[in-house]
């Protein structure tokens, strides 16, 4: 399918990739400023990542009733100022010979949380934006767009790390950030906006009892959690991404911790481990229409998101030197390739089964209970990699990985009528 979606879906998409590729040209840049200027250990690694996440799950719990009530662009724009002012007090503090381990936190919490505010009121203008039946080639168009950026922007920071040292990767992803602002600003026409005086109940008082066991009356912070967990699908597609990504996520410390750290790999050779099998998720992305339009969504989601959780297990094979790196490559690649099929299809029956009226709350509250989880076994992963070793603790990860399948919506379930919510709608500002 190549339709067109005109110029404001392209700038959207443009705000995106800058910013995307901006954040993988930084990767890596973080954990090696710990290691290598600040010298931090396995733990302190982890924590800096997992201290981030927490606080801005715990933030990101309030934003999604503020955020739904509020026209989706200027959230953006604002998210991206925010990430942008804190990402660059790190490049400025460090030529004034202030920066600290402190404030590297401080960075973690500020931009987690402005990057949550950004996904919630980004997924809900998209679902504004396109057309219901071409969301999955959206959503793959934008998942496409992330791995290109992740299989050229390590390398390319790596380098850039290389001849100009980390900090002149975390300014470049700053700019990053202030040009997606600026792409968001140019967009025109009609946004999203849920009124706040309109009630969960329908008008139709001749319905208003059956339709009161339906939908209930629940705090606003609530919504989310409600919206998502009363959908068999969509919740088991929350508790199996969620599980999935806390995992993986745990592990990205450690394996820094492992080839930078033990191993001792070149800061090049770290980008190349990542930014090579990121070419896998871009193919991924690109089949992953074709595919559900050969073999039906069930399969394609079913076998990738098994698939997924095996490879990540070959990671406790990895070792020192060129056939570390080697390792590293296939078991990420594999992982990708089956991730770059896996989440177009996944984001797009999450937004199919969101009302337009709870889209920012239901991403807010998925995006704050992934990170708070993440944050957790990160920090259980740091404690059991500082009780074992990395390595340990990443064939640990990737045990468990096995069983999260489990966990995936059936076909009867994926297959369901998506929920009609009576009584609630939007205006369009």
């Amino acid at each position: 399918m190549r339709e067109r979606w005109g110029s404001e879906f392209g700038r959207l998409w443009s705000a995106y990739a800058v910013s995307t590729y901006g954040t993988w040209i930084a990767f890596g840049a973080y954990p090696l400023i710990a290691v290598r200027v600040l010298g931090a250990s396995a733990f302190a690694v982890s924590l800096l990542e997992a201290a981030g996440l927490a606080v801005a799950a715990v933030a990101a719990f309030s934003l999604g009733p503020w955020i739904e009530h509020r026209a989706k662009r200027p959230v953006m724009i604002a998210a991206d100022l925010v990430r942008f002012a804190a990402t660059a007090s790190v490049p400025v503090a460090y030529v004034l010979g202030v920066l600290s381990y402190g404030q590297l936190l401080v960075v973690s919490v500020v931009s987690g949380t402005a990057s949550i505010a950004f996904t919630a009121a980004s997924g809900a203008y998209l679902k504004h934006l396109v057309p219901r039946d071409h969301l999955l080639v959206a959503n793959g168009r934008f998942e496409a767009t992330s791995w290109v950026a992740t299989a050229a922007g390590p390398p390319l920071g790596g380098a850039l790390i290389g001849l100009l040292g980390p900090v002149v990767t975390v300014l470049a992803d700053a700019l990053s950030y202030l040009l997606s602002a600026l792409g968001i600003h140019r967009i025109r026409g009609s946004d999203v906006v849920t009124p706040r005086d309109r009630s969960a109940e329908p008008r139709d008082r001749s319905t208003e009892t059956r339709d009161r066991s339906v939908v209930p009356r629940r705090s606003p912070f609530l919504d989310g959690w409600w919206f998502i967990l009363r959908d068999p699908a969509l919740r088991r597609l929350f508790l199996n991404s969620i599980l999935v990504g806390g995992l993986i996520m745990a592990t990205a410390p450690l394996l820094s911790v492992l080839l930078l750290g033990q191993y001792h790999f070149p800061a090049w050779q770290y980008g190349l481990a990542f930014g090579v099998p990121a070419l896998g998720g871009f193919v991924g992305a690109r089949l992953s229409a074709r595919l559900v339009a050969r073999h039906g969504r069930y399969r394609v989601m079913a076998v990738s998101g098994r698939l997924r959780s095996v490879f990540p297990l070959g990671l406790a094979l990895v070792g020192p030197g060129v056939p570390g790196l080697l390792t590293v490559i296939a078991v990420e690649g594999l992982l990708i390739t089956c991730m770059g099929i896996f989440n177009p299809i996944y984001a797009t029956e999450r937004l199919r089964r969101t009302p337009v009226h709870r889209t920012a709350q239901i991403l807010s509250t998925w995006s704050a209970a992934s990170k708070l989880l993440h944050a957790a076994l990160m920090v259980i992963w740091g404690i059991l990699a500082t009780l074992t070793s990395p390595l340990t603790a990443i064939t640990v990860s990737g045990v468990l990985l096995l069983g999260t399948p489990l966990l995936l919506p059936t076909r009867a379930q994926l297959s369901a009528p998506e929920p009609v919510f009576p009584g609630e709608d939007v205006r369009v500002a």
